[in-house]
């Protein structure tokens, strides 16, 4: 397994819903923007139908706040939500077409995005929402290149990220994150309603449990801790 590539300075993270880029990616982020890099993320949701019992409208806005208390922990200030509909997010031209616009907004050299093959394992189905919102936002990479495919984003000057990083069991590189467990626990912590409501083991034994299997050593890595991903590059 490779180290992947560092030579960039902005990051863009793109995913479903908030505590996905915790559940593994949120490591990572904490070591790039220890060497300061500009990472940014943007969610397509706001996990409003996320929580059993809390009415969309409350869960909303809490756990947009609970996404951007995360990203703070990890040095991260620009957190954006694109108010699609939890549960409910198509693969859609008009998906593509807010993913490739936000792709222009930031300027990204490095995008990260989330699993979204149909299963995590056999017999583990994805997320409808993370295979939408992957797939979508892999060919927004490209579509925010091409001046053509959205002609009506015209006012934004098209943009070409050089990579596209996914997070999930597929990985052919990676990197080590192990002086940035700390910064990965208290990342997803963040989101203790969430939490609260998945599950009656106390927020503190979740979060370190869950951490320690998405950062853990990697075949071929030579890293306590790392965080894998399949590398798709552009442009050349």
């Amino acid at each position: 397994m490779q180290q992947l590539p560092e030579d960039w300075q902005r990051g863009l993270v793109i995913v479903a819903h908030p505590d996905d880029i915790e559940y593994g990616a949120a490591a990572a982020v904490a070591r790039w923007t220890g060497q300061g890099k500009d990472i940014r993320y943007v969610l397509v949701t706001s996990g409003e139908a996320g929580i059993a019992g809390m009415q969309p409208a409350v869960a909303g806005p809490l756990r947009e706040a609970e996404e951007i208390a995360a990203a703070r922990v990890v040095g991260v200030a620009q957190v954006e939500f694109l108010g699609y509909p939890d549960g409910r997010v198509q693969e859609s031209p008009q998906l593509r077409r807010d993913l490739a616009a936000a792709i222009r907004r930031h300027q990204p050299e490095m995008v990260v995005l989330f699993h979204f093959g149909d299963t995590w394992a056999p017999g583990r189905v994805n997320s409808a929402d993370h295979r939408a919102v992957g797939r979508a936002a892999l060919d927004a990479v490209s579509d925010a290149g091409n001046e053509w495919i959205f002609p009506e984003l015209a006012d934004q000057k098209p943009w070409s990220a050089r990579w596209a990083a996914v997070v999930g069991p597929y990985a052919t590189h990676a990197v080590d994150v192990t002086n940035f467990r700390a910064q990965a626990i208290a990342s997803l912590a963040e989101h203790r309603r969430y939490l609260e409501a998945l599950s009656p083991e106390p927020v503190a034994e979740q979060v370190r449990a869950v951490v320690d299997m998405a950062i853990g050593a990697k075949e071929g890595f030579p890293a306590d801790h790392a965080v894998g991903f399949e590398l798709f590059q552009f442009g050349g």
